[in-house]
């Protein structure tokens, strides 16, 4: 195939990912007219319509929508392996691009990337809070923070923390008025603190103990898309929080918060980082995951 017939597919890939001219035009580096011709050409040479357009959107049609889905990854692993070569010098450099929840990223991610980034100048790495199960290869991420041990397809994971604990907690002034829960049912009868997940839904408290698993859609009259949030709400008096533990001891510590069923609440597997296998030829992610990794 002819390299410009390449740059035409990779024109075509931007604009059915951005689904916009506009965006995929800004980061082509090429005008907005020059990137319409640029399509109408490649569709003229297949002679079929790969992009729906109105006057408020583009999207692939159902041809363009199976080139993309084609067209796309392979793009993705030229860029990866490209990369991989110009990183073959001397020092590791390149961008990383991870999503974290904001606690991993507090409380594991800084303290060993403030070890690495100043030993590696050339080293880029962009972190992006996010409660949801992101689909890192979707969403084109280089690795993403995550607890517990589903491992999706084509994915590795690396264990960088160790094993977890939430914690369900309210200041002293909160107790005042109300009796402690004894078990989780009990959370019905509080105001509790709720997380709002990137889906729309409200996050599950969840407890175990003697075998037993039990999930709590706990109600209250605050609800946080961040765990620090729910923290300050907690701290203010304003209801139960649901927490990991590491990030309320501190307050623990000070009598500024007091824990409840915490029998309730065992270890569980700790954060791990989980990234397609396409990135171990990558020298800068490679030396980011060894400085990551747990090591009791």
């Amino acid at each position: 195939m002819q390299r410009g017939n390449l740059d035409d597919l990779r024109a075509f890939v931007a604009v059915g990912r951005e689904r916009s001219f506009t965006k995929a035009a800004a980061k082509l580096g090429i005008s907005q007219s020059a990137l319409s011709q640029t399509i109408r050409e490649l569709e003229s040479r297949l002679g079929v319509r790969l992009l729906t357009r109105t006057t408020r959107s583009v999207s692939p049609t159902e041809a363009g929508e199976r080139l993309l889905q084609t067209v796309g990854p392979r793009f993705e692993e030229i860029d990866v392996e490209l990369a991989a070569i110009r990183e073959l010098r001397e020092k590791p450099a390149g961008t990383i691009r991870i999503t974290a929840t904001e606690y991993a990223a507090d409380a594991i991610l800084l303290p060993k990337l403030a070890k690495l980034l100043p030993k590696f100048p050339d080293i880029k790495v962009e972190i992006i809070i996010d409660y949801g199960l992101t689909n890192i290869v979707a969403q084109r991420y280089d690795a993403g923070v995550r607890s517990g041990e589903q491992v999706a397809k084509d994915i590795i994971a690396v264990r960088i923390g160790p094993d977890m604990r939430m914690a369900v907690v309210g200041a002293p002034s909160y107790f005042k008025t109300r009796p402690e829960p004894k078990k989780p049912q009990d959370l019905i009868n509080h105001n509790c603190i709720t997380l709002r997940l990137p889906d729309g839904g409200l996050y599950t408290w969840e407890f175990e103990k003697g075998g037993h698993e039990l999930r709590v859609r706990v109600d209250g009259q605050l609800t946080y898309n961040t765990t620090a949030q729910e923290l300050n709400a907690a701290l203010a008096g304003l209801g139960l929080a649901y927490v990991p533990e590491g990030m309320a001891q501190p307050d623990l510590a000070k009598g500024r918060l007091k824990r409840v069923l915490e029998d309730w609440c065992l270890p569980y597997s700790g954060y791990h980082l989980w990234y397609p296998s396409r990135r171990q030829s990558s020298a800068a992610f490679a030396l980011l995951v060894e400085t990551l990794r747990y090591r009791d």
